[in-house]
Formats: structure tokens, C-alpha cells, sequence
């Protein structure tokens, strides 16, 4: 089972990092530019090798950093429209199933 929830989070965090990426770049730049909002990638790449290794540490305060992806993907849902406002619930699953998949994780490891 522990596998399970790291294969999870592993598989949507990866998954955000490409969303994000292209998002930015190509699907829905803001302003029909590509544009420095690309950057925000950068703290999902940090816990990336942990994650992927399965240390709980990680698992613990990525929880925490993926809600304010969750935030973002919120707000730009209600905010943006078109392509954008899909990309942003596309944003929100993802982040809630990494969620998700990171405390069930820590809380199998424990046991």
C-alpha cells in the first residue's frame, strides 16, 4: 500500500511540474507572451528527488508547500477564463491528489 501512495505522489508531482511548464509557456501564456510566471516551478523541483526517493521528511513539508499551488489553482479557476480556468482545476486536482497521496504516505511509513 505504502508503494501505492508513493507511486502517487510521485506521478502528480511530476505531472504539476509539466502542467505548470507548459501552461506558462505554450497553452495559456498570461498576456500572449511567454512569461516569468515559468519560475514558479522552481519549489516543486526542490522536494522532487525526495519525494521520488520516498523520505517521509520530504513527504511531511511538500504537504504543506503543495497547498499553495492548491491556492493558486483556486483563485486563477475563478479568475482567468477559457483555457486558463481549465488548466487551473487541472492545477487543483493535482495538487489534492498529491495531497493526499503525500499523508497517507507518512502515515503508513510511521506504522
Amino acid at each position: 500500500m505504502k508503494n501505492y501512495f508513493q507511486l502517487g505522489a510521485s506521478v502528480s508531482l511530476v505531472c504539476l511540474i509539466f502542467l505548470l511548464c507548459s501552461w506558462e509557456l505554450f497553452l495559456a501564456p498570461f498576456k500572449n507572451q511567454s512569461s516569468w510566471l515559468v519560475l514558479k516551478i522552481i519549489p516543486l523541483l526542490i522536494p522532487l528527488m525526495g519525494v521520488l526517493k520516498g523520505k517521509i521528511y520530504t513527504y511531511k513539508w511538500s504537504g504543506m508547500l503543495i497547498l499553495i499551488y492548491f491556492i493558486e489553482g483556486v483563485v486563477r479557476s475563478y479568475s482567468d477564463l477559457g483555457l486558463s480556468s481549465k488548466i487551473a482545476l487541472l492545477e487543483v486536482f493535482l495538487s489534492i491528489v498529491f495531497f493526499l497521496c503525500a499523508t497517507f504516505y507518512v502515515k503508513v511509513s510511521r506504522t
